[in-house]
Order: structure tokens, then C-alpha cells, then sequence
């Protein structure tokens, strides 16, 4: 990501000397010595190049950046260095129009390049020593629909990259949904198993508490068995009482008699 201090730092310089060069051609207005206007327009000459040294400073921090910003950003930092190309230009043409009407007829023409991302900016030094003012104004409008027509360019490679983004934004979207009803089966998924864990478990602890219960009752029915068995083979025996509902019948007077008579036949 560009650095935005020293995009700013370099934006104020050269609008520092933007501001000298205004001065220094109001100054030239009254200046009637011609070599006193010469000798300033050597200095505003030196101004300029030193605007283009760091307009192309300025050019490569947004190329350095240029990855990790948004594309707004780029296209803003693209127009503020149009601008300030068509400044540096505006100024440029002003000493051409003071060197001819001092007979100098070499000027150097400055071109930084027509478009942001056209890495072929360099250097256009051309020789205007037959080129009159109207040509001069020509070739500058040229400079200008060119620079003009890279813009649009610029302004349209920005929206078919916002439109893409936005598809992408759609896709990443949709594929969010789905991931967000993919973990919300599978937490159904989770709760369900954890439901069924949960009904094993107390199926389990009803079948260990049936399972007591009838070893219990087992217990007891052989218990019952067992006194019923005894009191058949030995109903005299006194050492076990019966079970409630379980007795023998109690002797009547006659079975009484019959069995104190059996006795004393015996005897």
C-alpha cells in the first residue's frame, strides 16, 4: 500500500513550486531587461524540471502501492497526477510564449506520460524551434484528448474490476450460506446422536433395575417353594411357621380321634 505521508510530502512540494512558478512569471511581466527575463526564465526553467523530478517520484510511490490499494484509491491518486501533469504543462507552454518573444527558440517540451499504468513515461525532450504558438497549442490539445481518452480507459478497467468483485462478492456469498446449512445439519447431526446416547443409557439403567427386581421376586418364589416342600415332608415340624394363606387346614374332633386311636393301636 502506497505510503500516504510521503504522497503527501511530495504533493506539497510540488505544489510549493507550482506556487513559485506563478509568482515567478508575474514577476517576469515587469521585468524589462531582457537579460534579467532571461536569467528568470532559466530559474522557472529549473522549478519545472524540478516539478517533473517529483511528479515522477510522485508516479512511482502510487505504482509501488498500486497492488495493495483499492481500486478507487488508484484511480483518485491516477487523476491528482493527471492534474498535476496538466499543471506542470499549462506552465511549460507559458515559457514557450516568453522565449519566443525573447528570440529563443529552443524549448523543451515536458511529457510524462498520457496514462497511469503506461510504464513507457519517461523522457519526451522535443525540439519547438518551428513550431509556432498555434502548433505549440495544437500538440498540447493533442496531449490532452490522449491523457483524456487513457482516463476513460482507466474509468473502465475500474468498473469491469468492481463488477467483477462484485460476482466474487455473489459466489463467496452463496458458498457462505451453504457452508452456514452444512454446520447447521451437522449440529442437528450432533444433537440427534447425542439424544440417542442418552435414551441408550436410560434404557440401560431401566433394564439393570428390571433385572434386580425380577432376581428379587426369583428369590422369593424359591423361598416359598422351599417351605412349601419342607411342610409337605415334615408338617409336624414346628421350627418353620407356615406362610400366611399357605397353612394346612386345622384337625377337626374326628380326624382328632382317629389319629389318638391310630397312636394307641401302635402302642
Amino acid at each position: 500500500m502506497a505510503d500516504d505521508s510521503q504522497l503527501e510530502q511530495i504533493e506539497g512540494e510540488i505544489r510549493d513550486h507550482f506556487r513559485a512558478l506563478a509568482n515567478g512569471f508575474q514577476k517576469l511581466d515587469k521585468i524589462k531587461d531582457p537579460n534579467r527575463q532571461t536569467k528568470q526564465l532559466e530559474e522557472l526553467t529549473g522549478k519545472m524540471r524540478e516539478c517533473k523530478r517529483l511528479i515522477k517520484e510522485f508516479d512511482r510511490e502510487i505504482k509501488d502501492g498500486e497492488n495493495g490499494n483499492p481500486p478507487e484509491v488508484n484511480k483518485q491518486l491516477n487523476e491528482k497526477k493527471q492534474s498535476l501533469i496538466k499543471e506542470l504543462n499549462s506552465y511549460v507552454a507559458l515559457r514557450k510564449t516568453y522565449t519566443s518573444s525573447l528570440g529563443n527558440k529552443r524549448v523543451e517540451l515536458f511529457d510524462m506520460g498520457a496514462g497511469g499504468s503506461d510504464p513507457a513515461g519517461e523522457d519526451n525532450v522535443q525540439m519547438a524551434s518551428a513550431m509556432s504558438n498555434q502548433e505549440l497549442i495544437s500538440s498540447g490539445m493533442k496531449t490532452m484528448n490522449e491523457t483524456d481518452q487513457a482516463i476513460e480507459r482507466s474509468k473502465q478497467v475500474v468498473e469491469q474490476t468492481v463488477e467483477v468483485g462484485a460476482q466474487t462478492a455473489g459466489k463467496l456469498k452463496g458458498q457462505t450460506e451453504q457452508m452456514g446449512r452444512i454446520v447447521n445439519e451437522l449440529d442437528t447431526i450432533h444433537f440427534s446422536i447425542k439424544k440417542a446416547s442418552q435414551l441408550v443409557k436410560e434404557i440401560g439403567r431401566q433394564v439393570a433395575t428390571d433385572k434386580c427386581i425380577m432376581l428379587f421376586l426369583f428369590l422369593i418364589v424359591c423361598g416359598v417353594i422351599a417351605i412349601i416342600i419342607v411342610k409337605i415332608v415334615n408338617p409336624n415340624n414346628k421350627n418353620i411357621r407356615d406362610i400366611p394363606g399357605l397353612a394346612p387346614p386345622a384337625p377337626t374332633t374326628s380326624r382328632r380321634l382317629l389319629s389318638v386311636k391310630t397312636m394307641g393301636a401302635f402302642h
